[in-house]
């Protein structure tokens, strides 16, 4: 409550919010904007709910330009200097890897509530359409599989998030998840 103006601030609402959680932020990375009109709605929607649980955002790094003359690796570099630019050296980064462990929804519930206890700031990164560089491979701490089937980058962003939600409203445990 803000005592010079009689009333409850958004900011105290989001202290109030937060409080019950580690002060970890997550924040999604990704390559270009989400073109979808379908999948723009659904991910806002997901995000405003996942912003009930804990401090969440999304940086997308703008598509490269005049790509038709660089190689697959020397996109994937570029888009690497890109992205490593965005980083703190204390983040935890997190690549969303067709190679990485995969997770039932409850484990990687787990697996982000053990992350509140030991990380500030959780990244997680979508790649561009060839994937991630090797310096980005290099700076990762880890790799997650959202699935062994191939989705479209755009698909990804939306399970990606709907997933994070599942994961928060399981830690709560609230009922939007059913085993």
């Amino acid at each position: 409550m803000n005592p010079f103006i009689g009333y409850t601030t958004k900011a105290d609402n989001k202290k109030r919010r937060y409080r019950n959680y580690k002060q970890m932020k997550v924040t999604l990375i990704l390559i270009g904007k989400t073109t979808n009109a379908h999948f723009i709605a659904s991910i806002s929607d997901y995000v405003s709910r996942i912003e009930h649980y804990l401090p969440f955002s999304i940086i997308t790094i703008p598509e490269l330009k005049n790509t038709k003359k660089l190689t697959e690796e020397q996109q994937k570099e570029r888009e690497g200097d890109l992205i490593l630019k965005e980083l703190q050296p204390s983040d935890t980064l997190v690549l969303l890897d067709e190679h990485g462990k995969e997770y039932r929804s409850i484990e990687f519930a787990q697996w982000v509530q053990k992350k509140q206890n030991s990380t500030k700031r959780l990244i997680f990164l979508i790649g561009g359409p060839y994937g991630f560089s090797h310096a980005v491979y290099e700076r990762a701490n880890e790799k997650i599989s959202l699935s062994k089937m191939t989705f479209s980058h755009q698909m990804v962003r939306l399970i990606f998030v709907e997933q994070l939600y599942r994961a928060c409203s399981i830690i709560k445990g609230e009922p939007y998840h059913h085993e």
